[in-house]
């Protein structure tokens, strides 16, 4: 249901949370790491818009990535992935792909996306940042340096010296503030908060990443874990080996 807000001359529509489908969203996510750097995007979103969610386990250790019935919910066969029961018009909603779901979830509620233009596309391009640059880099440098059966000097070289220029980026556009756009926290931050909080803790890539060249990011990254959802999205040792 929709209600028209008039404020400054402009007409803004939101929705009222307590109006939705009395059904949670189904949340599926990996059983294990807190659902991964991807699937904790997804788990923070709901806890952080206060929507009520159901986790599913996917244990991609079994394939269970590649059962029929979640093929059907997120086709790349990849977690996290939705089911709003409450969608668009009222329609059932399947989504995959942690960029997406942020963005859904956001404009679903009118929160953690900015409802001015210049600042929401501000929030938009560190979100497709990360899902383009930061979780791709990061991802491949975590498998050489952590899962590779073999050691692959050049492999590990060119992603973690890549993964490292990433957070020097990201550090220059935090400089002082407790957010990476803005003076709130967005969808901006929470799509890199966990491929950040792991590479910051696991041990495995201190020879490769210095905390200290990235204040910044440690910063804010301890400022985000001061949140109640985050807490309750990772209530265990995130990433730590």
């Amino acid at each position: 249901m929709l209600s028209r807000i008039i404020k400054s001359n402009k007409i803004l529509f939101t929705k009222n949370i307590r109006t939705m489908s009395s059904k949670p969203i189904d949340l599926y996510t990996l059983p294990f790491y807190n659902g991964g750097p991807n699937g904790i995007k997804a788990s923070i979103a709901l806890e952080e818009l206060g929507l009520e969610y159901k986790t599913h386990s996917i244990d991609i250790s079994k394939n269970e990535q590649f059962a029929p019935e979640f093929l059907k919910i997120s086709p790349n066969n990849k977690i996290p992935a939705i089911v709003d029961h409450d969608g668009p018009g009222g329609k059932e909603l399947p989504l995959f792909e942690s960029g997406a779901i942020l963005v859904y979830l956001a404009e679903k509620t009118g929160k953690l996306l900015s409802q001015d233009p210049v600042e929401k596309y501000q929030i938009l391009q560190w979100v497709f940042w990360q899902v383009g640059g930061l979780g791709p880099m990061v991802g491949q440098a975590n498998h050489f340096v952590v899962y590779a059966k073999e050691d692959v000097p050049y492999a590990k070289k060119r992603y973690t010296e890549e993964a490292s220029r990433l957070f020097g980026v990201l550090d220059k556009q935090i400089g002082d503030k407790n957010f990476i756009v803005g003076n709130e926290l967005t969808i901006a931050d929470i799509a890199s908060f966990g491929w950040a909080h792991m590479t910051f803790l696991n041990p495995k890539y201190q020879e490769y990443f210095k905390k200290a060249d990235y204040p910044n990011v440690q910063r804010w990254l301890n400022t985000l874990n001061e949140r109640p959802a985050f807490k309750k999205a990772q209530p265990n040792e995130y990433f730590k080996n």
